[in-house]
C-alpha cells in the first residue's frame, strides 16, 4: 500500500520538477491526501530549521502518510505506510 501511495503521487500532474517529483503546494498535498486515501493530520510539529511536520492517517488507521513542508511553502510526501496506531499522550511529572 505505501508503494501505490508513493505511485498515486507520481502519476498526479507535477508542479516541481528534479528531486521534488512527490512535492506540490501544501493545499494540494492535503487535497490528495484526503480525497485518495481519506486521511486527515494527526499530528504536527515544527523541526529546528522552520518546517513543518505533519502525519495524516485514515480514520481507521488503515494508512498513514508522512509530509514536510519548508518555510517556503513547499510540502514533500517523505514516506508512506499502513497500520497506523496512535498513541496515548501521557505527561510525567518531573521528579523533584
Amino acid at each position: 500500500m505505501a508503494a501505490a501511495l508513493a505511485a498515486a503521487f507520481l502519476t498526479v500532474p507535477l508542479r516541481a520538477a528534479g528531486a521534488q517529483d512527490q512535492c506540490r503546494t501544501r493545499d494540494r498535498v492535503v487535497a490528495l491526501l484526503a480525497e485518495e486515501y481519506k486521511e486527515a493530520q494527526v499530528a504536527i510539529g515544527v523541526t529546528n530549521s522552520g518546517g513543518l511536520v505533519e502525519v495524516f492517517a485514515a480514520a481507521d488507521g488503515s494508512t498513514w502518510t508522512i509530509v514536510v513542508t519548508s518555510p517556503r511553502g513547499m510540502s514533500c510526501v517523505v514516506t508512506a505506510g499502513e497500520g497506523w496506531h496512535a498513541l496515548e499522550w501521557k505527561t510525567e511529572e518531573p521528579e523533584t
